[in-house]
């Protein structure tokens, strides 16, 4: 659904209103703002809903939402009704219905696996989440060729059978003493321990900057449609390609899980992702930009694995809906907040000046995080790299 909103938007501001590529690629950056605004106002409550309800009811709420929205967008594109305000603000809506369905997934696992077991968990369930992101932008390539609503309907019919696996799982207890606590309480307690646990702070941070400046996600229709030509199909394999080196890594830690030095391990990963990044922005030769990004996704999945890893083993019940709900935010803020970033950039400096330049500022974020949390330097495991706080009651 993602890939294809980006590009229609793209291809509507570049072949019906005439925009320059800077002027169209600034339409793609306002676009992760208009996703990310509804996801910053509405965490707190997300995270909040995921401690004081059952969180397979969140999630499957959710994603009926966005089951609406994808119905939506495949109705309007089969009667020829796309227009730019029509897509912003079905993107908005999907952003808004997003929020509430990763701090309740994310909160699941530790109440269904066993504590020893939860790295391998997280490396499984990211194999299938990756195994989604590497089918779903390259379905959707292939499908919006053969005909523009296919990836809309097809959407619809999987988000329905997502929704029916979540109401499979078993009752979930909700967290002892949550719902008579005072609603905003509990979300200053929620940033409260986030904010007191240094290596969680950083970890999450970090993520927070180097893909906030290093993400070209936003900037890959322009490289598909003007730069490397590739056109939709070339760009469904663009977005894949960086899932593709993920889900390797997720394989790799299901199998082999990451047990030392996991702090520095994670700044080097980091630092990667920006070399990378930054070598895609110069390559012009379509088979080197898929490379490029397969590293690209290997060096997000050791963050993404370790930062996950941490906040489930070392998060009481409680209050983990709302760690994970922060944690949601952070990344999505890189994510759509980046989109803006680069949208922004390139019409200054074009896409390739501000892929380089984003590359090259994630490398310098992990340079100045290593500096300021020398907790991460020094985390040797997965243990509690702190003093647990329960929050207070």
């Amino acid at each position: 659904m993602v890939v294809i909103i980006g590009y229609q938007l793209y291809d509507i501001a570049r072949a019906h209103y005439g925009m320059s590529i800077p002027e169209a690629a600034f339409l793609l950056g306002l676009l992760g703002a208009a996703q990310f605004v509804p996801l910053l106002l509405l965490t707190p409550l997300a995270g909040l809903a995921a401690d004081r309800f059952d969180r397979r009811y969140v999630a499957a709420g959710s994603i009926i939402v966005d089951m609406t929205i994808a119905l939506g967008l495949a109705t309007a594109t089969a009667a020829g009704l796309r227009s730019l305000p029509l897509l912003f603000a079905l993107a908005a809506l999907h952003g808004a219905a997003r929020v509430f369905v990763g701090p309740a997934t994310a909160s699941i696992a530790p109440n269904i696996v066993p504590a020893p077991l939860i790295p391998r968990a997280i490396a499984l369930n990211s194999i299938a989440w990756q195994a989604g992101s590497v089918a779903g932008p390259a379905l959707a390539g292939f499908l919006y060729a053969a005909r523009a609503d296919l990836p809309y309907w097809t959407g619809t019919g999987l988000l329905g059978l997502s929704c029916i696996c979540v109401l499979l799982i078993r009752r979930l207890p909700v967290p002892e003493g949550n719902r008579e606590s005072h609603p905003v309480r509990q979300i200053v307690e929620g940033f409260q321990f986030v904010w007191n646990e240094r290596f969680l702070l950083g970890c999450v941070s970090l993520d927070l900057f180097a893909v906030l400046l290093g993400g070209a996600t936003a900037l890959m229709p322009v490289f598909a449609r003007d730069i490397l030509e590739v056109g939709p199909e070339g760009l469904g394999q663009m977005r894949a390609a960086p899932a593709v080196g993920a889900a390797l890594v997720a394989i790799w830690f299901s199998w082999r899980p990451l047990e030392r030095d996991v702090g520095v391990k994670m700044l080097l990963a980091v630092a990667a992702y920006g070399a990378a990044t930054l070598a895609f922005g110069l390559s012009r030769y379509f088979a080197l930009s898929l490379g490029l990004l397969i590293m690209l996704g290997a060096a997000d999945m050791v963050s993404v694995y370790v930062r996950n890893s941490l906040i489930q083993l070392n998060t009481p019940d409680n209050v983990r809906g709302r760690v994970s709900a922060i944690s949601g935010l952070a990344i999505s803020a890189s994510n759509e907040l980046g989109e803006m970033q680069s949208g922004l950039v390139a019409a200054l400096l074009g896409a390739t000046g501000a892929v380089v330049f984003g590359g090259a500022g994630a490398i310098v974020v992990t340079l100045l995080w290593a500096w300021i949390f020398p907790e991460i330097r020094k985390a040797r495991t997965f243990a509690p790299q702190y003093r647990q706080r329960e929050p207070e009651p």
